[in-house]
């Protein structure tokens, strides 16, 4: 009776007396290339993914949640901001090469790195008093004053300006050396090794050993997987298990597969780690993804399209969010949301202050968590002004409003219309039939873009030429 009492009063007490909520340590998982369909959870009968599973039965799983661009960079742009790519003109992944200079049109301008002016989730969160942990693919910038360390993390496991890990076994291809940075950060390297170890194993043990030495202070783990990434390599024995797999009932490649499990397995190793030191309960945990599967690795269907496409293959995402005592076991929501609403949800369940001037296009979904329905936002919006390698994708402008969502491209120069909530598959295109929502979608789309000042593609003058 006493321990349950202690449970009960001692929030309420630390409320009364500071004016804040109790503290939440945060392990925020973001993976790479994981597809909408990838896991058990959401469908999948491949992909063996049980400690996912049951994460997703022990907090809310979102059906329509979105990553913030169809490539990577722009969409870790977005949590670490609380901003659309767009606003920020950080639309293209890092470092990218130009464009083809005989292009029919000119790719919109983007920064190489994350603008030291953003105040990031990390920033936010350590001048809160959070210990600040970034394990794995960062992306977003380089030497000399890129750098997780710039933007608010004092603990780098792995990270650096690379988004793709060149080998996921040991040894690593040296591109993880000591960083030259002369910041007062608590830099941890993957130094040492042995031949067998893989990539995302030897993460996870990092983050564990993060996780045990900050036990008894607040802290926020960022674990950024470069996994499920190309290339794609995996322990021998987990591809085997998937190569039995006859073809015709294989979702994807047995190797990217086994990679999945992998990830899966951390996830396990993570929340088993919190549960032995008596943290899981007092621990905000989400799991995402930050654009749509690799196209000819994995499969989405009923969705169109995989990463890089604007259909809604390439950026719908999982989103799995377990907060104890917030969401219910088991929760489903079919809210859309977006990348951009990490930030401010963080920082609620930190007890810190909302800073709206920064996270200017995130909200806060803790009201979706406790059960809400729908969030304080007439649509969602993406601009992605580039030309792309990757399968059905086009320089576009996107929108979601309710179940439309309207495609406009700029090479080929063109419309599209769909009602999700009839054609998921997004197979009719409306725009001839429904010209009137066409319309107001367009206007609204349009202001949008002026209200961020999004950078536009233009004619270029020496295509043909």
């Amino acid at each position: 009776m006493k321990v349950f009492l202690s449970i009960i009063l001692f929030p309420c007490l630390v409320y009364i007396l500071t004016g804040k909520q109790k503290t939440h340590n945060i392990v925020l998982f973001l993976i790479d290339d994981l597809g909408w369909k990838d896991l058990g959870c959401y469908g999948s009968d491949y992909y063996r993914t049980p400690h996912i599973d049951k994460l997703a039965k022990q907090g809310i799983r979102f059906t329509d949640a979105y990553a913030a661009c169809a490539v990577c960079s722009p969409t870790r742009a977005a949590i670490m901001t609380g901003k659309y790519p767009a606003r920020i003109m950080l639309t293209e992944w890092l470092p990218s090469g130009r464009w083809n200079p005989k292009a029919k049109l000119r790719s919109g301008r983007f920064l190489r790195g994350l603008p030291l002016e953003e105040i990031t989730l990390a920033e936010a969160l350590r001048k809160g008093g959070y210990e600040t942990c970034i394990a794995g693919k960062w992306h977003l910038g380089s030497e000399p004053f890129l750098t997780p360390a710039h933007h608010g993390f004092g603990v780098n496991i792995g990270a650096n300006e690379h988004g793709n890990p060149g080998n996921y076994f040991f040894p690593y291809k040296g591109q993880w050396s000591i960083p030259t940075t002369k910041l007062k950060a608590r830099w941890q390297v993957l130094a040492g090794g042995k031949p067998g170890e893989y990539l995302t194993d030897r993460l996870t043990d990092e983050a564990i050993a993060f996780v045990r030495k900050q036990r008894d202070k607040p802290f926020f783990l960022y674990f950024s997987h470069y996994a499920v990434h190309t290339p794609f390599q995996a322990k021998k024995d987990m591809i085997k298990k998937y190569e039995r797999v006859p073809k015709e009932k294989r979702q994807g490649k047995p190797v990217y597969a086994a990679m999945v499990e992998s990830v899966d397995e951390s996830v396990g190793r993570i929340m088993a780690c919190l549960k032995e030191l008596e943290l899981d309960d007092d621990t905000l945990v989400i799991f995402t993804s930050d654009n749509g599967g690799f196209a000819g690795a994995t499969k989405h269907a009923p969705l169109r399209g995989n990463k890089g496409a604007y259909y809604e293959g390439g950026i719908r995402v999982p989103l799995v969010i377990r907060w104890p005592g917030v969401t219910k076991a088991g929760q489903v929501s079919h809210v859309p949301v977006t990348s951009s609403d990490l930030y401010p949800t963080c920082l609620t369940a930190g007890g810190l202050p909302l800073h709206h001037a920064q996270h200017r296009d995130g909200l806060d979904l803790k009201p979706v968590l406790e059960g809400a329905n729908s969030l304080d936002r007439k649509a969602l919006f993406w601009h992605y002004p580039h030309y792309n390698s990757h399968p059905s994708a086009v320089p576009s402008s996107v929108m979601r409003k309710g179940d439309w969502k309207l495609i406009e491209t700029f090479d080929p120069k063109g419309v599209e219309l769909y009602h999700l909530g009839d054609d998921l598959s997004e197979t009719t295109n409306l725009a001839k039939k429904e010209s009137g929502k066409l319309a107001e979608l367009r206007r609204e789309l349009d202001a949008w873009r002026k209200e961020v000042d999004a950078e536009m593609m233009e004619p270029n003058p020496d295509h043909g030429n």
